[in-house]
């Protein structure tokens, strides 16, 4: 199946490296990240999810819940994690998902037959406490990921999810924000106290509204 922004993402069952899991439950009210890797024993995988326990605390601060995904067995899995504690100084923490018969691989998409007809591509999805996609992002096998830009979606998603505001370009949480284009001046004024920049009529700025 393909998925799209704003779809409902597929539950599923899954044998993890922390055990049995329901792909639903697990996540229960918080965000999810969901990311594959074509295999384990992989160098940029490696990296990848030493990186991701490395941030752990800064997931928890956004209520975000993090699984990985490989093909391989669950056996394998777990010599492949004390490699990345060793290699990488870190603590996994997180499942990662034993997808040996790729029905997960396979719900979300996540081989693609140019690339690899057998190894999932390194895609990450982004869901919501409403169980929908928010952002899907595929790399190759050869590129890693940056786990920094993966907090910076997240927090510009979970801003716009509850204010009437969009993220410029390059956006770091702290910095202003723009005004989205269905709400006019005059109630921007009102609907942010802390006061609006216009450039155009179109462009408008104010200071992120949940920061003090």
């Amino acid at each position: 199946m393909s998925l799209h922004l704003g779809d409902l993402v597929p539950d599923f069952n899954a044998k993890t490296t922390i055990g049995d899991i329901n792909f639903y439950e697990y996540l229960g009210d918080s965000w999810g990240v969901l990311f594959s890797h074509p295999a384990d024993y992989t160098p940029v995988c490696t990296t990848e999810l030493g990186r991701t326990a490395q941030l752990k605390a800064e997931f928890d601060k956004r209520n975000v819940k993090v699984l990985a995904l490989s093909i391989d067995p669950l056996d394998k899995h777990q010599g492949w994690v004390k490699d990345i504690n060793e290699t990488q100084h870190t603590n996994v923490e997180f499942p990662i998902i034993a997808d040996e018969d790729r029905k997960v691989a396979t719900l979300y998409d996540m081989i693609h037959p140019n690339a690899s007809m057998t190894a999932t591509v390194r895609s990450l999805y982004i869901i919501g406490p409403d169980k929908k996609l928010k952002l899907y992002i595929t790399y190759p096998a050869s590129t890693g990921r940056n786990f920094v830009e993966v907090l910076r979606v997240i927090d510009s998603l979970q801003l716009t999810a509850n204010y009437s505001v969009a993220t410029p370009v390059d956006w770091k949480n702290g910095e202003e924000v723009i005004v989205v284009p269905t709400i006019s001046t005059e109630d921007a004024i009102k609907k942010f106290p802390k006061g609006v920049r216009e450039i155009k009529p179109y462009l408008r700025y104010t200071p992120q509204p949940d920061l003090n």
